[in-house]
């Protein structure tokens, strides 16, 4: 179970860097954007929490912000234009490898 909430908790951590993106725009302030960002930092962190019951807090740490900064990286190309070079791809590969070699270890 304490995997499960860590995975929950890197979605969260996807999350308000989106709501905090589209919160703040050119045109103003959109503060349903904001109040997303909000929940999804504090649910991160509640989840998080959980999680550290169980797995190292090294571990959970380093995969919690693991998975919020390749999903954020992601979501930044795909739905917001940010360059996608090979380089930028094969930085977030080794990433993910380090995720899986913690989760493995």
């Amino acid at each position: 179970m304490a995997w499960l909430f860590l995975l929950l908790a890197g979605a969260c951590e996807i999350g308000w860097p989106i709501g905090l993106k589209l919160g703040w725009t050119a045109a103003g302030v959109r503060p349903l954007w904001l109040v997303f960002a909000v929940v999804c930092i504090t649910a991160s962190g509640f989840l998080l929490l959980l999680a550290q019951r169980e797995i190292p807090m090294g571990t959970a740490y380093a995969v919690w912000t693991g998975i919020g900064a390749v999903g954020a990286f992601l979501v930044g190309v795909f739905a917001f234009g940010d360059p996608g070079t090979a380089m930028r791809f094969a930085s977030v590969g080794l990433i993910v490898l380090g995720i899986v070699g913690l989760k493995l270890a």
